[in-house]
């Protein structure tokens, strides 16, 4: 295979290329802004970009490389956050009106420690409003890089168009119902939803709190290994924060898969599913098994009841987060979210402590499930990605919305983390992906798990025709 092109080449490829001296910061920091001119007009991955800071950031990483700092794998790296991040040099919108032009009193926590990690902040990426399902109708809606005509995922639709057309070598994307793993299901990406409370919330728009993870977003597991050991961690100013060691996630890539237990439920992952989808996991499952991983049959735990409450128990939070702002500024607001504000203001007290029964008895039980194995596969969608004329008829069906939430629900609800990694290119030309789910804080084996079989399957190399 041909080697990528500067801005297709991973993350950890880029950071050994300026740490050797092969190529500096700078040159690279403006490489990537002189292609988000050519490629992003043709995406809208971007919501605000931040030039001149940029160069100025790369400039330092170059003087301290060549004084002999480093600061580790993210030295100097550009990289690109979404849109709900705190930042006090450019305005954070979470994909809103109401917020256009905010200014942040302070920078989020993950902002600050991807910062004091030396990578080199691009912009602010676009997303659905407020986190939700829909884009505001005055935002540019980001594009597929793969195909217009198709979904590129949400909410961290922008994290997903820009970081697969190579106008950033990773991102930060925010997940509660499936928005780290959509775009990166759509768009060929590899992503990690990390363990509820293993990355600091502190300086990000809420869309459910108790459902809201921040992760990587990349072209491997390696890439979103290195983004991860950066941002993970205790956090003084969130109280919600694992205070645990965050181990050493890089030394999990080469260690491989040999008697590592992958637990699979047959009728979970393959009952009405697509008949591609189903091909690809299958095929997975037997490069696994070449591995050396030891294929355990498990049962996922009732699921389905909790999954219809999905929007109902997010609703309820939805509206407490804006409470400040709607009913006061409704007609700022889009259809979409506005409609799941009024749902959760329409929820009764019961109704909302029914769906918190379901949750904890499903995580415990969840819980149970994972101690007999180190993770557990399945699909990241019981679909292929959908064309944007099959989405607007999933906008108007929630049953089909939870079908689709089938395999991303579940773990936003018990906080479990997960991996997410492509597995397959369908007859539509368009990315393939499954999903490896772990036990609380067991993001180091998920990195194992997907880095293994990264290494011997080359679907997390394809990139999409566009320049």
């Amino acid at each position: 295979m041909a080697l990528p092109p500067l801005h297709f080449k991973s993350l950890a490829d880029i950071s050994a290329m300026i740490r050797h001296g092969h190529v500096t910061s700078l040159d690279v920091t403006q490489a990537m802004f002189a292609r988000i001119r050519a490629v992003d007009p043709q995406i809208n991955g971007y919501a605000h970009l931040c030039e001149e800071r940029a160069q100025a950031q790369a400039r330092a990483a170059d003087f301290e490389i060549a004084s002999g700092i480093t600061r580790g794998a993210l030295h100097g790296v550009p990289i690109a956050v979404k849109d709900l991040c705190y930042t006090t040099y450019a305005p954070t919108r979470a994909g809103t009106i109401i917020y256009k032009g905010f200014m942040a009193p302070h920078n989020a926590t993950v902002v600050d420690r991807l910062e004091m990690a030396g990578a080199v902040i691009l912009g602010k990426l676009s997303m659905t409003e407020g986190a939700y399902t829909g884009h505001h109708p005055t935002v540019p809606v980001p594009l597929n890089p793969w195909s217009a005509a198709h979904w590129v995922g949400s909410s961290s639709s922008g994290s997903g168009a820009a970081t697969a057309a190579g106008l950033c070598f990773a991102s930060l994307g925010s997940d509660t119902g499936g928005s780290i793993r959509y775009p990166c299901a759509a768009t060929g990406l590899t992503g990690i939803k990390p363990t509820w409370g293993r990355v600091s919330r502190h300086g990000v728009f809420a869309l459910a709190e108790t459902l809201d993870h921040i992760g990587p977003m990349a072209r491997s597991a390696a890439d979103c290994a290195a983004i991860l050991q950066a941002i993970a961690g205790w956090d003084a100013h969130d109280p919600t924060s694992l205070d645990v060691p965050v181990p050493d996630y890089s030394s999990a890539l080469h260690t491989g898969v040999r008697d590592m237990r992958i637990g699979i439920d047959r009728a979970y992952c393959f009952d009405g599913v697509d008949r591609e989808v189903a091909v690809a996991l299958e095929a997975a499952l037997e490069t696994y098994e070449r591995l050396g991983a030891r294929l355990v049959e498990v049962q996922m735990p009732p699921h389905a009841d909790l999954v219809a409450q999905w929007i109902r128990m997010c609703a309820v939070e939805t509206a407490l987060a804006h409470v400040d702002t709607y009913p006061a500024r409704a007609a700022d607001y889009g259809p979409d979210l506005a409609q799941l504000i009024d749902e959760g203001q329409a929820t009764t007290g019961m109704q909302a402590a029914a769906g918190q029964h379901l949750r904890v008895a499903f995580t415990n039980a969840l819980a149970s499930m994972m101690k007999t194995v180190d993770c557990m596969i399945c699909p990241t969608m019981t679909k292929r990605t959908p064309r944007l004329s099959q989405m607007d008829d999933y906008g108007s069906d929630r049953e089909v919305l939870l079908s689709i939430m089938r395999y991303t629900a579940p773990s936003d609800f018990s906080g479990s983390p997960t991996i997410t990694l492509p597995n397959g290119i369908d007859s539509d030309g368009m990315p393939l992906s499954m999903q490896l789910v772990g036990p609380h804080l067991g993001e180091a084996a998920l990195i194992r798990a997907a880095a293994a079989y990264q290494g011997v399957t080359d679907w997390h190399r394809q990139q999409p025709d566009i320049d």
